[in-house]
């Protein structure tokens, strides 16, 4: 009984479901998490090859679960500058950061790695919540008929 007494306890319950801001916020952060990931692999010179389960059917028309390679695509590129820019994605569409302005501009590899940190601290914090709920706004009613 020693041991549960050194442990802080409490009486919690869990949710039954997320709100949809945090749904979408933790979202968007599985998916900055990712391309830190990436940029971090590429610096370092290593492959980066997350993997992802699908069921598919196979010869004998059973359902199985294979494990293919996920596609991860560079959300940076480089400007007419030189400088690399960062555009953030929900979905397919570039998050709006600021009135007009759509990208971050950095000077290194070292530089694109902290900024990615940083917009994945903002994310988490919910800075770009606004933001979020537009892009998501737009994807919804694309597929509305």
């Amino acid at each position: 009984m020693a041991t549960l007494a050194s442990l802080k306890l409490v009486a919690a319950k869990k949710p039954l479901n997320l709100p949809p801001v945090v749904h979408r916020r933790n979202k968007l952060s599985s998916k900055v998490y990712e391309q830190i990931q990436l940029a971090r692999s590429q610096n370092e010179g290593t492959a980066f090859a997350p993997t992802r389960t699908k069921t598919v059917t196979n010869s004998e028309g059973q359902r199985v679960q294979i494990t293919q390679p996920k596609r991860v695509k560079p959300w940076w590129f480089v400007a007419e500058s030189g400088k690399c820019c960062i555009a953030i994605r929900y979905g397919s569409k570039v998050l709006e950061l600021a009135k007009g302005k759509t990208a971050i501009e950095v000077a290194s590899a070292g530089a694109l790695i902290d900024a990615l940190e940083a917009v994945n601290a903002a994310v988490i914090a919910g800075e770009l919540d606004g933001q979020i709920e537009a892009a998501s706004g737009q994807l919804r009613s694309a597929f509305v008929k």
